[in-house]
């Protein structure tokens, strides 16, 4: 009579757990020394096998979290580097603020530019200084590159600064070596977009070569002298016999200028009635 192929495999499954319940009973009875002893034997010979996988798998998770420190370390000094460019020229910036402020003759505030005065108004600019800060009407705002404009409107703690690019600025200018002098005012014929100054009332005798560079001359106490404006980049227009009118690179973007100095202005200042002289046309 043959027997069933399961039986047979159900017997040995059998006398293998007793075996083993009576291994597991004879090592809990053994004494600590040689049970330690057969441990180590087992592991060395049956569970060797085993014992290599668990020794690769603890290696992968270190190779891993390894792996990824280093790419966070690596993405870290990939942020830094591309951020370090941009803090070293805002940090030469302030440094040539605060060179110009200690050159200045006349008190001055420093104030961070904090965003345009509406979404639809890219000639005004907002200041993070005010009236607490001695801030006043038609003080001059300028930047490490040079003049940016003046103060029209003066809050609390913040205030509105227009710029050269406002249709209402205007700035008697001259030249580095005093021959030439004129008003600067923004082109009125061109978008906001493309927005660049002109230099208008230079005799039609006399000629300005391109690149010259043009600084406010101080007069109508508005503006201190000294301040660069822009640079001479060609003839705009003439008329003949009579005046030149010349087209000005500005010195100072205002739509990039995040720092800025204003000069302060004493609550006796002429400015405000002498802004008429610097806003002839």
């Amino acid at each position: 009579m043959l027997r069933a192929p399961g039986r047979s495999f159900s017997r040995r499954d059998t006398l293998s757990f007793l075996a083993c319940l009576v291994l597991s009973l004879v090592a809990l009875l053994l004494p600590s020394r040689v049970s330690y002893r057969v441990a180590t034997g087992i592991r060395e010979t049956a569970l060797l096998p085993i014992v290599w996988l668990q020794l690769r798998a603890e290696e992968g998770r270190t190779s891993r979290a390894r792996f990824q420190s280093l790419q966070a370390e690596r993405d870290s000094a990939s942020i830094a580097a591309q951020s370090l460019s941009a803090l070293v020229s805002e940090n030469e910036r302030l440094r040539l603020l605060v060179g110009m402020g200690r050159r200045a003759k006349l008190p001055y505030v420093a104030a961070d530019v904090m965003h345009q005065t509406s979404p639809t108004d890219d000639r005004t600019l907002l200041l993070s200084v005010g009236v607490r800060s001695g801030v006043r009407p038609y003080a001059p705002v300028v930047s490490p590159e040079g003049l940016v404009g003046t103060i029209v409107s003066v809050g609390p703690s913040t205030s509105i600064a227009m710029s050269w690019a406002h249709p209402e600025f205007r700035a008697h200018a001259v030249t580095a070596d005093g021959s030439i002098q004129g008003v600067v005012r923004p082109s009125t014929s061109t978008s906001a977009s493309e927005t660049f100054l002109e230099l208008h009332g230079v005799a039609y005798r006399d000629s300005v070569p391109n690149g010259t560079v043009v600084f406010t001359s101080g007069l109508g106490g508005v503006y201190p002298k000294g301040i660069p404006i822009g640079r001479i980049a060609g003839i705009r227009r003439e008329q003949l016999g009579w005046e030149r009118v010349y087209r000005l690179t500005p010195s100072a973007n205002p739509g990039l200028v995040a720092h800025v100095l204003v000069y302060l202005v004493p609550r006796d200042s002429a400015s405000a009635r002498t802004l008429v002289v610097d806003s002839i046309p």
